[in-house]
């Protein structure tokens, strides 16, 4: 099971979060962020799942992470 919490007027997505981590025991679950970037950090977690038996899906996220890796090292500090 993956879970993202879906942000929430009230609760700003807190109570889908608590939902989501308290699953009963023999049913675990990969928690993400609130949200877009949950999101995001959830795909690329299934992917890098997939890409175990897949060369093409690795190849793919090894191109990925190489590119995000670049952009994070050409990032200027303040």
């Amino acid at each position: 099971v993956w879970g993202v919490p879906v942000p929430s007027k009230y609760l700003r997505g807190e109570d889908s979060l608590y939902s989501i981590a308290q699953m009963p025991k023999g049913i675990p679950v990969a928690t993400f962020a609130i949200g877009e970037a949950g999101a995001a950090n959830a795909a690329l977690h299934i992917v890098a799942m997939l890409a175990h038996s897949d060369s093409v899906l690795a190849k793919k996220l090894h191109e990925f992470r190489a590119e995000q890796t670049q952009v994070a090292s050409a990032m200027k500090l303040p």
